[in-house]
């Protein structure tokens, strides 16, 4: 495998940097425990932050403007002009230790996000916030939902519930947006890191950042063969977007691991591993 160097780009810092996606020449993502969401133009280096007054898991853009993004209450709505957010929904409210964590529309623009259970329990699940704003719970229980991402086709989903070491494939229908037929189609089990966030490139082949294990690790699902693997200064790699005018630059969030000195910990990096993503879809709704 080729030696691929990340380098920090940006001057923020996250506590825990997260759910990185391209979207008109910029980088989202958030900072999930400092309640912030942000955005990264590399042409400019101009870094624009919302602080949001929770922890939020994940953001995408909306095709009518603005963002969506959703946390501790549910999914919202945000301004970006005047930086205010307005509730649409939670499926969750009497569940205290649960929070929305990563996630991603799909290609008819509706929004994946599942929740983590902060108790680590297997009490939490993946749900789709439709464009008529309807939340449907499609998957569970899981206890930490991750990295999600569809195929050039659309006929296929792969999910992540963390603590199983496992990524999941579904068989999906563009126009209901329902899911069939799981699978396992890799267990990383025998890896003492676990696989968080996770992008899909133009061959449909699989980038997954490794938390506690500094590194993205691009997999064939169809060969089910390990493809590449880039490796970063500090252990919490939590997930990657392709973006960049070509899609080809790969941005990778990191988090702060606690008791640990590292000095990149917690900045954004980018790379060029020789592969091209695919564009996101924006919310429908």
């Amino acid at each position: 495998m080729s030696t691929i160097i990340p380098e920090p780009v940006g001057q923020y810092v996250s506590t825990w940097g997260e759910g990185p996606l391209w979207q008109a020449d910029r980088l989202l993502y958030v900072d999930i425990e400092s309640h912030r969401i942000l955005s990264f133009d590399p042409v400019s280096g101009v870094e624009k932050i919302w602080p949001v007054g929770q922890r939020v898991g994940t953001v995408v853009a909306r095709q009518s403007g603005g963002l969506v993004w959703a946390g501790d209450g549910g999914f919202y709505f945000l301004n970006e002009d005047t930086g205010e957010s307005t509730w649409i929904a939670d499926p969750e409210p009497d569940v205290a230790d649960n929070r929305f964590n990563d996630g991603k529309c799909d290609p008819a623009g509706r929004l994946w996000a599942g929740t983590i259970s902060l108790k680590k329990r297997p009490e939490a699940s993946l749900y789709c916030l439709h464009t008529d704003l309807r939340v449907e719970k499609k998957f569970g229980p899981v206890t930490n939902s991750n990295g999600i991402v569809w195929t050039r086709d659309g006929g296929t989903m792969y999910y992540i519930d963390t603590p199983s070491k496992k990524v999941r494939a579904f068989d999906f229908e563009v126009q209901t947006g329902a899911i069939s037929g799981e699978r396992v189609v890799w267990d990383t089990s025998v890896d003492s890191s676990s696989p968080d966030g996770m992008t899909i490139d133009s061959e449909d082949r699989l980038w997954v950042a490794f938390c506690h294990g500094g590194k993205v690790v691009c997999y064939d699902p169809v060969k089910q063969t390990v493809e590449e693997q880039v490796n970063f200064p500090c252990i919490e790699t939590t997930a990657c977007a392709f973006g960049g005018p070509d899609l080809s630059d790969l941005y990778v969030t990191t988090g702060v691991k606690p008791g640990l000195d590292e000095a990149l910990a917690g900045r954004l990096f980018v790379c060029r591993p020789g592969a091209q993503g695919v564009p996101s879809v924006a919310f429908g709704g």
